[in-house]
């Protein structure tokens, strides 16, 4: 096994790291460091088979080529750019010299990892999407490694693998062992939310993240890009929503060029980028930069100074949302739109006199549910279908009763398990994601990991089969109220990592020792990537974070 994980690894192993505490998160047995058969891979693929047979790889010989077969050639940009990617993850960033075809290899010489790309229509220039296929096949043996998929983004996540399953042996030579992989994702949507209303995330650190995101297999970055607190979107159509709302009109912004670059560097890495713009509520500072969209309050019979949710009793708000959506449904090439839908105050509602006559002539009562209803149902979820998006809803909308189209996804997040609420979900026939137990923003002393690690998606009460196949899959949330550029990418990595593997690897991939050595090492390879993944137990990485 030594010359499985080599020295650089074998130094982690300090004995035995600390178990968890009587005032920890969950308990669970000592977690002891044994060298996995598995090596450091994350998360694990479907189907491995490592030898103890090692090769060699040499910067000065090895490349990553495309196959003479393959349906993907020079002309893939994507291709190439993942080719130079991965050859200085493996090498350090060590300047790729001329290979020397005429040179002797050795006789445990890796020479070569060929990438063949065996559909015809490649989908290279392309987006991916939630049927994307990402399934991919690793065969690696003396003197050249194949990597054979059907599609780019499968080849993109075996080139992760193969990286992943590169060490040091005991003099530092890089090496590598025979392996057979075959590999697919369990889920296919795996995503990570993270909120750039509470705090503004520069771009630079949106791009780190999408970087992590792709070495852990997550293929949907979900933005949370405006709330309450802050307008940071700077539209095209509706330029004051960012200069009267964002915390700064031209610092705190994310101009069109700059949502380009995210969504062209998440592409190149197999990553779809869902926004999502959250109304009728946590719609606090669209208000400031659009006259008359929120609904004024009331104190008595006079206003209160003070606004509620948007406003849906106005021509006005639907001919804004029209506009605003079709740009939305431009801008993002994604072929889902999240509405949001959550956590709607009908206080401010209940207040204003020209609501509660609205309320009465619709025949609605006192349920201001219906009236909710009316704004999504009637309304919105028309606007953005007449842009020939998909629409993911907070399950809140499900919940307070309002129809939905049969096509509509709904986001599960209240509830530890929420095993009750998938349930009922899927039953009504809707496809569902799960958040619940993977909410990020919560810490605790302790291995938390662990938790996120142990939960299954589909151990729902009453589920039938057809119920489960409607669970696609699921998202870490980082919600930014306390966290910014400080502190967003050590509290995040490597504790979306567990989540990752959840929604990649078989359902009995459950073995929280064989997880804790694999991820052990895996974060120390965030580490010599540059990444500052905070550690899981008293312990050292060989190249530990040298920061900025």
């Amino acid at each position: 096994m030594n010359s499985l994980l080599g020295f650089t690894f074998i130094l982690l192993a300090l004995g035995s790291c600390r178990g968890l505490q009587d005032n920890d998160v969950d308990e669970e047995p000592e977690l002891v460091f044994q060298p996995s058969k598995y090596g450091s891979l994350w998360p694990l693929p479907q189907n491995v088979q490592i030898s103890d047979v090692s090769l060699k790889l040499s910067s000065s010989s090895f490349s990553i080529t495309d196959a003479k077969e393959s349906g993907a050639g020079a002309s893939c940009g994507l291709l190439q750019l993942a080719y130079k990617r991965y050859y200085e993850y493996i090498f350090g960033g060590a300047k790729k010299q001329k290979v020397n075809r005429n040179a002797r290899a050795g006789p445990t010489d890796l020479l070569e990892l060929q990438v063949w790309i065996t559909s015809p229509d490649s989908e290279c220039d392309g987006y991916p999407s939630v049927s994307s296929d990402e399934s991919y096949e690793l065969t690696v043996d003396q003197p050249i490694a194949v990597l054979k998929a059907p599609k780019v983004w499968g080849a993109l996540h075996g080139l992760e693998t193969f990286s992943q399953l590169v060490y040091e042996d005991e003099y530092g030579t890089k090496t590598i062992n025979s392996t057979v992989i075959s590999d697919f994702p369990r889920f296919p949507h795996r995503g990570i939310l993270l909120d750039t209303s509470r705090h503004f995330l520069p771009v630079k650190v949106i791009l780190t993240n999408l970087e992590i995101m792709a070495m852990n297999k997550f293929n949907v970055f979900h933005w949370h890009i405006v709330d309450d607190p802050s307008f940071p979107y700077l539209s095209r159509t509706f330029p004051n929503l960012s200069q009267k709302g964002a915390y700064h009109p031209y610092t705190h912004v994310y101009t069109p060029a700059d949502v380009k670059m995210v969504i062209e560097f998440a592409r190149l890495r197999g990553i779809r980028v869902v926004s999502e713009f959250d109304t009728p509520g946590h719609t606090q500072s669209w208000g400031k930069g659009q006259t008359d969209l929120l609904t004024p309050c009331y104190s008595g019979s006079t206003p209160s100074g003070t606004f509620g949710p948007v406003n849906p009793i106005l021509n006005s708000t639907y001919e804004f949302m029209t506009q605003f959506f079709k740009e939305i449904s431009e801008v993002f090439p994604d072929a889902y739109i999240h509405l949001g839908g959550d956590e709607v105050s009908f206080a401010c509602w209940q207040s204003n006199p020209d609501i509660q006559k609205f309320m009465e002539q619709q025949g609605f009562g006192k349920d201001y549910r219906k009236l909710e209803s009316f704004y999504i149902q009637n309304r919105l979820l028309d606007i953005v279908a007449a842009t020939n998006k998909g629409y993911i809803i907070w399950q809140e909308v499900f919940d307070n009763g309002v129809k939905l189209k049969p096509d509509t996804v709904v986001h599960v997040w209240i509830g530890s398990g929420s095993n009750s609420e998938i349930s009922k979900v899927t039953a009504a026939g809707y496809t569902t994601i799960l958040s619940a137990p993977w909410y990020l923003d919560y810490i605790s002393i302790g291995q938390d990991w662990l938790n996120y690690y142990k939960v299954e998606p589909l151990n729902f009460n009453a589920g039938t089969e057809e119920q489960k196949k409607l669970v696609i899959g699921g998202e870490a949330c980082m919600w930014g109220e306390y966290v910014d550029a400080t502190n967003l990418t050590p509290r995040l990595w490597p504790r979306a990592s567990a989540v990752a593997e959840r929604l990649w690897s078989a359902k009995e991939v459950t073995d929280t020792g064989d997880a804790f050595s694999r991820l052990s090492l895996h974060r120390c390879r965030l580490v010599e990537r540059g990444i500052p993944a905070e550690p899981l137990t008293p312990s050292f990485c060989l190249h530990e974070y040298k920061g900025i």
